[in-house]
């Protein structure tokens, strides 16, 4: 094969590759080797692949390893896509795997949302608060599926992905945590915390996996989180599981804080949709390089095997927070 057609085939193929390949890759020859370094460049330049407003750069001050391989998504969906390219020159722009998510299946119909030409708080049904749900997690709705307004409504403001300025650092006892790349003013939308939407059988099933593979002597770090929905009364009426360890956006990398962290976090369901949005937003003011970080649950009682915090924190623990999935 002629110099120029393996070029060609390997800048195809090696966006492909996740690391372990394409370092393997990089030592079958310099043209090779050449490519790779490439595409790891623009991996580490843009954990995102280009699917958000700005990029979102790797910062790692501590080893060699240039950034953490996942698939990208902007919002949570129901199926992972088995593979995704990542660091390829610059060409037809990647396919965001939420934009064509059959989520529409579980849509509760066309009717049950707004038909406002231009919504507003005032006259739009869609547009409603509960900032206290009774569990210190706030419950928002906005207009979705079965609305008549556009993607420009101003009550979408979490569904456009990440609009701010932030950057994946990574530390020495914490490992890679999300940190303010900007001034951020309080009350802001930081992110949807993305992944895969699963049963609860299927999220047990895999914590169970992740567990096993966490006390194993590799390096893992899963991301699966469970939410409860919560009545006025106290009692969840949801439960909710989202996997972002495989699929993803960057809140995969906003860590634990004992104190309850700079974020706040919000339920926010579209109209017209069954399954609630985990979302973030500022709690204070932010400055430019400050890690973000929420609170991952209480510490109720600690586990044998319970992992250690560093969140630094006056109020640490100690441990992280751990509950039966």
């Amino acid at each position: 094969m002629e110099p120029k057609r393996i070029r060609e085939w390997a800048e195809l193929v090696f966006p492909w590759l996740p690391p372990a390949v394409l370092a393997a890759a990089a030592t079958a020859c310099k043209l090779f080797n050449t490519i790779a370094a490439s595409i790891t460049t623009r991996r580490s330049a843009d954990a995102t692949r280009g699917l958000e407003r700005y990029p979102i750069p790797f910062s790692n001050p501590i080893d060699s390893q240039p950034y953490s391989y996942f698939l990208y998504s902007r919002s949570a969906i129901l199926r992972s896509p088995s593979s995704q390219p990542w660091g390829g020159a610059a060409g037809e722009p990647l396919s965001d795997p939420s934009s064509f998510s059959d989520l529409a299946s579980v849509a509760i119909g066309s009717g049950s949302g707004c038909q406002c030409r231009v919504c507003d708080p005032e006259g739009c049904p869609c547009w409603i608060t509960d900032s206290d749900s009774g569990v210190g997690m706030g419950l928002l709705r906005e207009c979705g599926f079965g609305c008549g307004c556009g993607s420009d409504c101003g009550n979408r403001a979490t569904q456009l992905g990440v609009r701010i300025r932030v950057k994946v650092v990574k530390d020495e006892k914490k490992g890679w945590g999300l940190h303010a790349d900007q001034f951020v003013m309080k009350g802001s939308f930081i992110c949807e915390y993305a992944g895969e939407y699963l049963t609860t059988e299927e999220a047990r099933k895999r914590q169970k996996s992740y567990d096993e593979l966490a006390t194993s002597k590799m390096k893992f770090s899963p991301a699966l989180i469970v939410v409860r929905e919560h009545l006025p009364s106290g009692k969840a009426c949801l439960r909710v599981n989202i996997d972002a360890t495989k699929v993803g956006n960057v809140a995969r990398f906003i860590n634990h804080s004992c104190d309850g962290g700079n974020l706040i976090s919000a339920l926010v369901r579209n109209s017209g949709s069954m399954l609630p949005r985990l979302c973030f937003f500022a709690a204070i003011d932010l400055m430019q390089d400050q890690e973000l970080t929420f609170s991952y649950g209480d510490v109720t009682r600690v586990k044998v095997d319970a992992f250690p915090c560093f969140c630094g924190t006056d109020a640490c623990f100690g441990v992280l927070p751990s509950e039966e999935t």
